[in-house]
């Protein structure tokens, strides 16, 4: 993790020289050669964190150094912050003053000195920071050659994991445990039993521990397999993917071909493994397959087609993106279950109570299951567990049972390095981002986008730049950790391109807890609780808790470094927490003056204030340049907006759902770079600025629940990104304008409960939508030919509009499952092509004059009817 707060501490210093040139800053004297001197010296210490960081889960020392290190590298952070906090206020209190009228001059000047000397003042106390600094980091550059740290090599020439242990295919029956893994192994001795075709890939697929080496050596060992195959081959690939020795490996298991001593020839050992298989039917094991790189595998593929029909091959993995890789398909790719409370009880049982007597066994039950609990399924933490209890009497059990698993010595030894396989797997940025997420309570559904933010308020996802990257970043990186199996219980976009939300099983969320903790650092405080101080230390955020008993709700100076925020309560020194990136304030009374507070916060990049009971925003709003997100939702007497909110040119979401606004200006338009706009629920707005056309990157607009007159502007046919865009109940609006047609990104389009007449009909344009909600339009009686274009629509929703007849078209619609046509009363048949929505799973007829279906709809053995 500290490689990365390197990276970007290195990077802000270059950024801090380059400002000196191009606004003319005059840094203190000697502050320019720190600067480079502490740059130079944290890039030296940056060539040996991939060793240390391997070594830290085990050595204790080594860990200390590390967190002494990065809590060096977050000093000189906020270092950097409180000098670009002194220019950013420069400029804002500079605006903000008003230009000397003659008379005043005298005073403008002694003012404009006090200023001058304020700035000399302040950048003389950050010199002397950076000299501390360079103090502490000295020591620490001395302390790194007490480990004989290796320098790492180049990315290119990966080093594998010196404590990787090799799989075997030998398996005690006895000690596998849960009914779904032994459901698996059926369905995958089913298929492998099946002849013919190309050689068949089969992977399984999951975290570290959770059985799936296991689930492979009952399928490898099955009588079943051992009669069908002529070869079976066990390999244990691991990290790196090493081609040559995969390939010496199957020849020398075969034994009918000799390869020559020391001989490296990629060539020669492959054309041996052809000879090897050639004709024979087999069955290979890649057990722990890391490599994502096709190149690697694509000469091993090409060599392993000429085995006889009906060979197979079984892939482990931690990654789904390996499974795609060696082109598994979705069927044939298996991801083994956790194991019930009950399973992990018998597991932890068979392995604990082995040297006890059986009329021993009923005191240990109780505590037993508990600690069983803690494994949350996973198989290998039953073991471990189990490992840890053998030599333990009761009062034993009773401390593991009380204790966090990462406090358990035995099971972070055995435990954890399991994990960091797939920890040092990631890049150091990746890294942070993954042990971030125990700041989240265990069995936490965590909300994407807010840990996103919080990931990019951390700093962890690079520079913030004036585009779009930094999310597209952050997206990247939370699949990449759901590719590895780090999270868990994913829940997907409607349109399954997107991770909502997800969890981290216990046990990885203990690993996450593991890496953060620091022991070394120091805690004083004289006001604050120590568990707040650390945890304020250990991840610059905090979900501040209200007290109302507690008088003593101020900002103190542990909470100065403090990145990202939650409050109940607005506490005083508010404004003294500059280096603030994400505030939660919402369900907080607050007055225009605690707003006037909040708008000091210059580096703030999400505000959340929705349900603040907001009846004005000040102009000083205008001060958050760097806002990315910004939620005023749910302030029902919030009537108008100031015109200075189109300075917010950074904003990516706007969420002003549930206000009262009557209008929305035409300076909305400046803000080009919103991806979401939510204005539902806003009753008194009638009318949306021409300017909403220049949001040209918008993917979500919602204007639902609004009151929108006989139409929308044309404008809005500009939005031609815009995946989502929700109109319904407005009960006034009777037309859309013909450009909506051009919003071909469009997935999803809510027109319901309005009052519409006809629909555009070039709507067919819009071959991407898969949900088209057109319900309660009663004046609406018919439907444009061209909606037999929407070829991806998957719902359909016509209900209580007054159609009568369904256009023939609607049989193009194949990918259709649920289409609802209740409530038009006019309606008396189906046309005959609606047998052709092979994918069709719900009709909905009930309250039409429909009394018989076409009889080929009884041939969708999916579909179910609602009369």
């Amino acid at each position: 993790m500290a490689d990365a707060i390197i990276s970007e501490v290195v990077g802000r210093i270059a950024t801090i020289l380059e400002d000196k040139i191009r606004y003319e800053v005059n840094l203190v004297r000697g502050v320019k050669d720190e600067l480079l001197y502490l740059s130079k010296k944290l890039k030296t210490i940056r060539e040996v964190l991939d060793d240390a960081e391997k070594r830290e889960v085990k050595d204790q020392s080594v860990k200390s150094w590390l967190k002494k290190l990065e809590a060096t590298a977050y000093e000189m952070d906020d270092i950097l912050d409180e000098w670009n906090y002194s220019l950013l206020k420069d400029k804002m209190e500079g605006s903000a003053e008003p230009e000397p009228t003659k008379q005043k001059i005298g005073c403008s000047f002694i003012r404009s000195s006090c200023l001058c000397f304020k700035k000399v003042s302040v950048r003389r106390d950050i010199a002397k920071k950076i000299e501390t600094v360079k103090a502490m980091l000295e020591q620490i550059y001395k302390e790194r050659n007490d480990f004989n740290f290796v320098i790492s090599p180049p990315a290119t020439d990966p080093v594998p994991t010196p404590w990787r242990v090799q799989s075997t295919h030998f398996v005690d029956l006895t000690k596998v445990h849960g009914e779904d893994i032994h459901k698996k192994k059926e369905d995958i001795v089913r298929k492998l039993m099946l002849n013919g075709g190309d050689t068949q890939i089969l992977s399984i697929v999951g975290t570290g521990g959770l059985g799936k080496t296991t689930l492979a050596k009952l399928v490898y060992n099955d009588k079943r397999v051992k009669d069908c195959f002529e070869l079976r081959i066990w390999i244990c690939v691991s990290d790196p993917f090493d081609v040559l020795g995969i390939a010496k490996g199957i020849v020398n298991k075969v034994g009918t071909q000799k390869i020559p001593p020391d001989s490296n020839q990629l060539a020669l050992v492959l054309e041996k493994l052809e000879e090897s298989i050639s004709g024979k039917k087999f069955l290979l094991v890649l057990d722990d397959v890391w490599t994502e790189d096709e190149n690697e595998w694509k000469d091993l593929k090409i060599c392993l087609q000429c085995g006889a029909a009906g060979s197979k091959i079984l892939v482990t993995t931690r990654k789904e993106t390996v499974a795609k890789m060696f082109d598994t398909l979705n069927g044939d790719m298996y991801l083994p279950n956790k194991l019930s409370e009950e399973e992990c009880w018998s597991l932890l049982c068979d392995t604990s109570l082995l040297r006890k007597r059986e009329k021993e066994y009923g005191k240990f039950e109780e505590v037993g299951k508990k600690i069983a609990s803690k494994c949350k399924g996973l198989p290998l933490a039953a073991i471990v567990l189990g490992r840890l209890l053998q030599f333990k009497d009761l009062e034993g059990w009773e401390h593991v049972e009380k204790s966090e698993i990462w406090e358990l010595e035995n099971a972070e030894l055995d435990l954890f390095p399991h994990l960091a396989l797939s920890y040092n797997e990631l890049s150091p940025a990746l890294k942070r981002c993954f042990s971030y997420c125990a700041v989240y309570p265990k069995d936490h559904k965590i909300h994407a986008e807010t840990l996103i933010e919080e990931w990019m308020a951390q700093g962890y996802l690079g520079s913030v730049s004036g585009n779009g990257v930094v999310e597209v970043k952050g997206r990247e990186y939370l699949n990449n950790l759901a590719m590895r199996s780090l999270f868990q219980d994913i829940k997907k976009s409607e349109s399954g391109e997107q991770i909502e939300r997800c969890k981290m099983h216990d046990i990885v969320h203990d690993f996450a807890l593991f890496l953060r903790k620091n022991d070394e650092r120091e805690k004083s405080c004289q006001v604050c609780d120590s568990s707040l101080v650390s945890h304020v230390q250990e991840y610059r955020s905090l979900f501040w808790d209200y007290d109302e008993g507690d008088r003593s709700y101020q900002v103190c100076d542990c909470m100065k470094s403090l990145r990202v925020l939650r409050i109940e309560c607005l506490p005083m020194g508010m404004e003294t927490l500059i280096h603030l990136r994400w505030l939660d304030c919402s369900y907080i009374a607050l007055s225009k003056d605690d707003l006037e507070i909040l708008c000091r916060l210059y580096f703030l990049q999400t505000l959340l204030l929705s349900r603040c009971e907001l009846t004005e925003i000040p102009r000083e709003i205008g001060n958050l340049d760097q806002l990315r997100r910004l939620d005023l939702s749910w302030n029902e007497d919030l009537k108008e907006l100031p015109e200075i909110m189109g300075r917010l040119v950074e904003l990516r979401t706007l969420s002003l759902a549930y206000c009262s606004l009557e209008e929305i200006g035409r300076e909305i338009g400046n803000l080009v770079q919103l991806r979401e706009l939510d204005l539902s629920g806003n009753r008194e707005l009638k009318e949306l600025p021409e300017s909403i056309g220049r949001l040209v990157e918008l993917r979500t607009l919602d204007l639902s629940e609004c009151s929108l007159k006989l139409e929308i502007p044309r404008e809005i046919g500009n939005l031609d990104k815009l995946r989502r865009l929700d109109l319904s109940e407005n009960e006034e609006l009777k037309r859309l304008p013909d450009s909506m047609c051009n919003l071909v990104e469009l997935r999803s389009l809510s027109l319901d409960n309005c009052s519409l007449e006809v629909i555009p009909q070039q709507i067919g344009n819009l071959v991407k939508l898969r949900r088209l909600d057109l319900s309660w339009n009663e004046d609406l009686k018919e439907l444009p030919e061209s909606m037999g274009r929407l070829v991806e629509l998957r719902t359909l929703s016509l209900a209580e509009c007054s159609l009568k007849v369904v256009p023939q078209e609607i049989g193009n619609l194949v990918q259709l499952r649920e289409l609802d046509l209740s409530g038009n009363t006019e309606l008396e048949e189906l046309p005959e092509s609606i047998c052709s929505l092979v994918e069709l799973q719900i009709l909905k007829i009930k309250d039409t004059p429909i009394n018989c279906l076409p009889e080929a709809l009884g041939e969708l053995s999916n579909l179910r009817t609602d009369w």
